[in-house]
């Protein structure tokens, strides 16, 4: 391998981008960087909020799993304390929510603020306000208790699927909208439904996107900001084994999501991120 290129924890080779007045390849102090991604919390369908059968956790489910990390010495950070040294050491763990539901602010938020923790919260411009998602002040509440608020898109629309132009758009307002509403900026990117790939990539560093988040499983072993953190999607049927499996990457179960993730790339190429959404919709529901 040159200078110039790396390889993520997927194995896929890139090319490497300028630095941004720090050391890009910095190494972290743990060979793994969890990167949990939620949703919402919902007790069931009645709860407030855009309940999601495969991805909605309940708030004892959500609170255990905080439990686990806390009583196993997981330090949450933020993801502007990943590069660059850490006096401070430890495990980390990042916490991640995508969409912006209301449970969010309403639940979360108090549950990880008991326990010291820190989350980033990726939120689709166009969705607030709306019903069941989070409002303006919610957003700027969430920035006030020192979480991190950043971009999932204006829209939702798979980035990959968009042409150059919308793909601009699509990612620019939604930064200017977010950053407007906590005054603070915004540097991160999680890509709606995990679609994207070396162009959304590219498109996003120019547009000062600094990390990038997909919806890959993996370990983020050798991570460095140039690439993109993969993540671990807690879901709603997720036991206490299964979800320490996930933190420390041991067992088959990481794997088996891996292999699960890879198998659905080629039916999602095949039919098209439409097609493929409304067979989806129509096995687990909306």
């Amino acid at each position: 391998m040159t200078d110039n290129a790396f390889l993520d924890a997927g194995g896929e080779r890139h090319g490497a981008q300028p630095g941004h007045g720090h050391d890009r390849r910095s190494g972290m102090a743990q060979t793994s960087l969890p990167v949990l991604m939620y949703h919402g919390i919902h007790a069931d369908a009645s709860s407030r909020g855009r309940y999601e059968p495969v991805y909605s956790v309940t708030a004892q489910a959500f609170s255990a799993q905080l439990d686990w990390l806390l009583a196993r010495g997981y330090r949450s950070v933020r993801l502007d304390e990943l590069c660059g040294d850490d006096a401070r050491g430890g495990k980390r763990v990042v916490i991640t929510f995508d969409d912006g539901d209301v449970s969010n602010f309403e639940v979360a938020l108090p549950l990880l603020r008991e326990r010291g923790f820190v989350a980033e919260f990726f939120v689709t411009s166009d969705f607030i306000g709306t019903d069941g998602m989070l409002t303006s002040a919610d957003v700027r509440a969430l920035s006030a208790a020192g979480m991190g608020v950043q971009s999932h898109g204006r829209t939702h629309r798979y980035l990959e699927d968009l042409a150059p132009g919308d793909l601009d758009e699509e990612l620019s307002f939604s930064r200017q909208v977010l950053e407007q509403a906590t005054g603070k900026a915004v540097d991160a990117l999680a890509l709606p439904g995990g679609r994207g790939g070396e162009r959304e990539r590219l498109v996003a560093q120019r547009l000062g996107y600094r990390y990038l988040l997909n919806s890959e499983p993996g370990p983020n072993r050798g991570w460095h900001a140039d690439s993109y953190l993969q993540r671990l999607a807690v879901t709603r049927g997720m036991g206490m084994k299964e979800f320490a499996g996930m933190v420390t990457w041991s067992g088959i179960g990481p794997r088996m999501a891996r292999m699960r993730y890879h198998a659905l790339r080629l039916p999602k190429r095949m039919l098209g991120n439409r097609r493929y959404e409304q067979l989806r919709a129509r096995m687990f529901g909306p």
